[in-house]
């Protein structure tokens, strides 16, 4: 018996040093297959075994292919956009076809060598379709992006062009903080003092210039200001601006008591004794209101014209009352109107959200609130300007004021999300195109004594564009470029992941199925939940070493020839047996 056994055990070794030579073949015969995976043969002993330890019956030896999936390739640049391989774990899932139908499997590959075909699919140089899963319009992944059922052929064809709706825009702007205040807010009597066009894109992909008007304004606040300008402090109110001496006016702030002024040519010179304090001089007036009337203020405007206004604005119920006493005209001699002035209102919109007396932050519906409001150091009395929003055909979208603080940057209250912005919304533009909404960051505002500036401007919509290319960036994301310079991400490739990814079955094309070895496929997003990354522009090459191979192959041809040897020995033995008489 142990004759024959070693003749068997010699077969059996020559039949495992087959196996390896036929792995190491195969190995160097795909050195150059992209995404190709090693095998090795890993040997095993079968021992026959005797009750008596006298005896020895000799056993066979017996191979296993060992897949070396889970090793890494070589990465090597590519000059197409569509390639990638995948720095880690995980595989690109693929089909046979683009039908998208349940009846054909998932197979899954590291071969990233994707081009597009002529139906627009992009497909393997082994010929798979890649799938992955499509993207909303806010580019956020299906609900069901764990199953594989969410994934679809990743089709980059388009029959048309790309527009893209203007959604955000972006300014930079400085305001001349020296610019001269206009008398009323909402009821501009001259021209604007700066104007800025924004070009943004309808639904259709038509170009819109929308224009953005500013005027610098005393603010919503109850003002009276005067008309003649170039006023200093000392500017004597009888021997420079011609009033009567012994004339007197009243000012009175929402009703809470009338104080008296008399217009003197020299101080302390009284000639009716019912004032309660004569003024010489436009600084006088300025430092008594400052000092003794609550509730307001008074200061020279950039004009030098003298303005007396309320502090705060709480739309219709702040007033400020001016009245010549008898038959003088003290007021009318300073450029000061005569009679009630009031909070003001604006055409189209409101403060306090349209409530008159509503507590503050005080706001227009579609501009942002104000952050520093009276009282606060922060805020700033001389920092507004109304700023008015045209369309194409001069129609107003919106109008609202803007305040300034006194480090010049804008007075706003950001939204829950963080932004500073005005938002437009049910923008109709009279060309059919779909009602359209624009965030404005405004963030960047600013008001400084400096020239208007306009230090850049930016939205993201898009006029009609051509694709001009595809591309997979490093997210997995697939992005179609167009000729108006937007792109589109349409499709996120997921990596598929494995507990053990040796335990899958190799097919044709350098690809794998699943297997209960191999465990449940996983979808993961690129660089998560253990997935890899995935390296645009790249191909992972085999993971089959040479010079590795080369000795294998070595060891295994004398392997084989020893077993050879073997059998002669055997054969030569069973001949020498046969001759006994």
């Amino acid at each position: 018996m142990s004759l024959f056994g070693s003749l068997f055990t010699g077969v059996s070794g020559l039949s495992a040093q087959s196996q390896a030579t036929a792995m190491i073949s195969n190995n160097i015969a795909n050195v150059s297959t992209v995404g190709f995976k090693r095998s090795e043969a890993a040997f095993s002993s079968l021992v026959t075994t005797e009750s008596r330890a006298s005896r020895f019956s000799p056993g066979t030896v017996d191979v296993t292919r060992l897949q070396r999936v889970d090793q890494q390739g070589p990465i090597q640049s590519s000059i197409s956009a569509t390639d990638a391989s995948i720095s880690g774990n995980g595989f690109f899932s693929v089909k046979r076809d683009s039908d998208d139908s349940a009846l054909t499997e998932f197979l899954y590959t590291r071969n990233g060598q994707f081009s597009e075909d002529a139906q627009g699919f992009l497909r393997n140089s082994a010929g798979f379709y890649l799938y992955g899963w499509p993207l909303d319009s806010t580019g956020s992944l299906p609900a069901n992006q764990g199953d594989l059922t969410s994934l679809v052929p990743v089709d980059v064809g388009f029959a048309g062009g790309l527009t893209r709706p203007t959604n955000t825009a972006e300014l930079a702007i400085n305001l001349d903080a020296r610019e001269v205040d206009e008398t009323n807010v909402g009821a501009l009597t001259s021209a604007v003092d700066f104007q800025r066009g924004l070009t943004v894109y309808d639904s259709l992909g038509s170009p819109q210039t929308i224009n953005f008007q500013f005027t610098k304004v005393y603010g919503p606040m109850a003002t009276a200001n005067g008309t003649i300008g170039s006023l200093t402090s000392t500017s004597a109110l009888v021997n420079d601006l011609g009033l009567t001496d012994g004339d007197q006016f009243t000012l009175d702030v929402d009703g809470g008591g009338v104080r008296t002024y008399e217009i003197n040519d020299v101080a302390g010179n009284p000639t009716s004794g019912t004032e309660d304090v004569a003024v010489v001089t436009i600084g006088d007036i300025i430092d008594d209101i400052n000092a003794n009337v609550a509730g307001a203020t008074a200061y020279l405007g950039n004009n030098g014209e003298l303005v007396i206004q309320r502090d705060d604005f709480v739309l219709g119920t702040e007033t400020i009352d001016l009245q010549n006493v008898g038959a003088g005209t003290a007021l009318g001699g300073m450029g000061l109107p005569t009679g009630i002035q009031t909070s003001s209102n604006l055409t189209g919109a409101t403060y306090d959200n349209g409530t008159p007396g509503d507590a503050p932050p005080y706001s227009t519906e579609e501009f942002p609130a104000f952050q520093n409001l009276p009282g606060d150091p922060n805020y700033n009395d001389r920092g507004w300007w109304q700023l008015v929003i045209l369309d194409p055909n001069s129609n107003e979208l919106t109008r609202g004021l803007l305040n300034f603080d006194p480090d010049g940057s804008i007075n706003a209250l950001p939204d829950a999300d963080g932004n500073v912005d005005i938002e437009l919304s049910n923008i109709d533009w009279g060309n059919g195109s779909a009602l359209q909404g624009i965030d404005i960051d405004i963030s960047r505002f600013s008001q400084f004594s400096s020239d208007y500036t306009v230090l850049f401007s930016d939205q993201d919509g898009a006029e009609l564009g051509l694709r001009t290319g595809v591309e997979i960036d490093r997210e997995g994301q697939v992005i179609a470029r167009f000729s108006n310079g937007a792109t589109s991400a349409l499709y996120k490739v997921p990596l598929v992941t494995f507990a053990n990814p040796n335990g899958l079955q190799e097919v044709s094309g350098t690809a794998y199925t699943e297997t209960e070895e191999s465990g449940e496929e996983n979808l993961r997003e690129a660089g998560t939940g253990g997935a890899g990354f995935i390296e645009p522009s790249t191909l992972e090459i085999s993971n089959v070493d040479l010079a590795d191979e080369f000795a294998k192959l070595i060891i295994t041809q004398r392997a084989y020839s020893a077993n050879t040897r073997v059998i002669n020995t055997v054969d030569q033995m069973t001949e020498d047996l046969l001759r006994l008489r």
